[in-house]
């Protein structure tokens, strides 16, 4: 889209108190007023304009945010160049936090408009461990929206990498690896969840993401089954419902009699998890076996007997 030649955008910058030491809320009365005046188009080249001159935090995450909404192709410029902090007005200082939550918006107005040419943008800053955590994850996240399989190695590094300072950047990755779908992703995904277990290990969220991930991926890989069969002995029970749903989609009967065997669980929540698994698995006949078989305590019982009432409810409305 080309900028509209009649609007003079310095005219009404300085209208609009743009890049001005003035009160926020000023500024953003007076962006909001525009919309009175201006199509859409012509708010998308204005906004685009004064993106690139805005040095204020607030202001620019208003811009974003209605851009975003927008989601017109001619934003991707001056959107990656505030992601990559390209210095474009003297008076914003980069290395303030307070643009961390900019750049945060950034990448995901980013990532909404589905152009595979900001997929090195968004590896860029994923990939510098000097870059603030909420930019890497934030890009990280965009990566998997986006959903571009170039991204997979650097994704891949990144949940792997056990020297990794934020965890919180591993997990970003790992979610963005299941979105994506590439099973270049298993080995990594495994190694995440070979590793040591604990209620109290740091980690043990990472390893919910990697069981979720390899759900999406749902590979017919044995390593992969043999990683998910031990996360069931997990001491997250998180990470064993995790375990317990991806397993559903192994069209196997070593799968089943694992999952039957989480029926005996320690934790009440797993239990009534397997019970909904294997009511997906072999339907309402396994239910009944569930509620007819007294070696399996009343918490099983029970949500069979739910599920059960909850599809004649069904059937009779």
């Amino acid at each position: 889209m080309s900028e509209n030649k009649s609007i003079d955008f310095n005219i009404l910058a300085s209208e609009c108190l743009i890049a001005q030491d003035t009160d926020d809320s000023q500024t953003i009365d007076c962006l909001e007023k525009l919309k009175n005046r201006f199509s859409e188009i012509e708010l998308i080249a204005i906004f685009n304009y004064f993106l690139k001159i805005e040095y204020r935090s607030d202001v620019l995450c208003w811009l974003i945010r209605q851009l975003d909404k927008y989601r017109d192709s001619s934003s991707l410029s001056p959107l990656t160049e505030l992601l990559l902090m390209k210095d474009h007005t003297p008076h914003a200082d980069y290395s303030k936090d307070y643009y961390t939550n900019v750049r945060v918006l950034c990448a995901k107005a980013i990532s909404n408009l589905k152009d595979h040419s900001s997929v090195h943008a968004l590896m860029y800053c994923l990939n510098n461990k000097d870059e603030h955590y909420k930019v890497r994850l934030s890009c990280a996240d965009a990566l998997g929206r986006l959903g571009d399989r170039y991204a997979v190695t650097s994704l891949m590094s990144v949940a792997s990498d056990e020297s990794e300072k934020s965890v919180y950047v591993r997990e970003s990755a790992t979610t963005a690896l299941g979105l994506i779908g590439d099973m270049r992703a298993v080995d990594s995904l495994v190694k995440i969840l070979e590793t040591k277990t604990g209620i109290i290990d740091k980690f043990t969220y990472l390893k919910e993401k990697a069981v979720e991930a390899l759900c999406r991926l749902n590979p017919n890989d044995s390593r992969a089954f043999k990683a998910l069969k031990k996360s069931l002995q997990d001491e997250n029970p998180q990470v064993r419902i995790n375990a317990i749903e991806a397993l559903i989609d192994y069209d196997t009967q070593e799968a089943v009699d694992l999952i039957k065997e989480m029926l005996a669980d320690r934790d009440d929540e797993v239990k009534r998890n397997a019970v909904i698994a294997l009511y997906n698995i072999n339907g309402e006949d396994e239910l009944n076996k569930i509620i007819n078989d007294t070696k399996y305590n009343d918490v099983c019982r029970t949500e069979a007997k739910k599920i059960l009432q909850d599809e004649q409810d069904d059937d009779e409305y």
